[in-house]
């Protein structure tokens, strides 16, 4: 059947599609980050000691506007999302470097909104998303030390690579526009460092999305997004130990879609702005309050986020 026939035989569920693809994303941000190229990670590539083990749970809430091209026949779009996470990481050496992975598994609870030809609708999906992993590796000054020495010599400056995957193990059914996993594989290679001065950390990443196709949208149909850069820079200020306040920038652009080679007309170029506060609490525990809202939307979302996270830290063996 033709896409264009299928669609309209569907109604009003189609507007609900775009929204819920970028919701499917927003939960596996929290630990850390939001929508593929929405991510707003803070010293993402500091330096730690060999065996740290750290247990993470997160929430966010987000809400605001999703911004479609002309052809859509929706008025007034908006999202409201609750997600929660849970997520498991640790360092450890690989040869002489400093080396960590985590992973995080996100439930999500999101409602869209708007006008669909003049008919208010309203969809409301809840359930987990994909799983998101994470492996990084410091290249300089990031040598694997133990606590021990990592605390006689704190690193006053790293590089280093990463690689987050999503893996679609959230849920989706083929014939539904609306869904919380998005039933494709997608990769982000990255490049990041870190610099201290003083109490003052300044760092930033360059990283690129690469998205596998969804060979099931609605049934049959193929459904493919193009690379989507993200640049992200940080500045934050260290008042004692583990307890720092940061403002964060990131901006990100490409990642148009089509179905069946059709041509969405969707390319990103937007930005976000936020605000991170981590608190320490004892020698193990510690929360981060984080707020983040978009400066500037192309396409895609337009979403104010609030989030909170704790995380439980111990070592093991070294």
């Amino acid at each position: 059947m033709n896409l264009r026939v299928d669609l309209q035989r569907r109604g009003s569920r189609m507007v609900t599609a775009a929204a819920f693809i970028w919701v499917a994303g927003l939960a596996l941000a929290l630990v850390p980050p939001v929508a593929a190229g929405q991510e707003l990670e803070a010293r993402a590539y500091a330096s730690n000691p060999v065996g740290a083990r750290f247990l993470i749970m997160g929430w966010s809430h987000s809400e605001g506007d999703m911004l479609l091209n002309d052809s859509a026949p929706i008025e007034d779009f908006e999202i409201r999302a609750d997600a929660y996470s849970a997520g498991l990481g640790g360092t450890f050496a690989l040869t002489d470097r400093l080396a960590s992975i985590a992973f995080a598994v996100p439930y999500i609870d999101a409602t869209a909104t708007g006008l669909v030809n003049d008919v208010p609708q309203r969809v409301n999906r809840a359930g987990t998303g994909d799983l998101r992993l994470r492996l990084t590796l410091n290249v300089l000054s990031g040598s694997a030390r133990s606590v021990a020495d990592f605390m006689r010599a704190v690193p006053d400056r790293t590089l280093g690579v990463s690689l987050v995957v999503n893996v679609p193990t959230g849920e989706y059914i083929d014939d539904k526009l609306v869904n919380l996993g998005t039933n494709r594989w997608a990769f982000r290679p990255e490049v990041g460092g870190s610099r201290r001065f003083g109490n003052w950390n300044v760092d930033g990443s360059l990283g690129v999305w690469l998205f596998g196709d969804n060979d099931s949208f609605l049934g049959s149909h193929e459904r493919s997004q193009d690379p989507l850069t993200t640049l992200q820079g940080h500045v934050s200020y260290t008042f004692a130990p583990r307890l720092w306040l940061g403002a964060s920038g990131t901006w990100y652009t490409g990642g148009t879609t089509s179905v069946d080679g059709v041509n969405d007309r969707n390319r990103q170029d937007n930005s976000r702005a936020g605000l991170t506060l981590a608190i320490p609490i004892g020698q193990r525990n510690s929360v981060r309050l984080a707020w983040s809202k978009g400066v500037t939307a192309r396409f895609g979302g337009d979403l104010e986020t609030y989030a909170l996270s704790w995380q439980y830290l111990w070592f093991g063996s070294q």
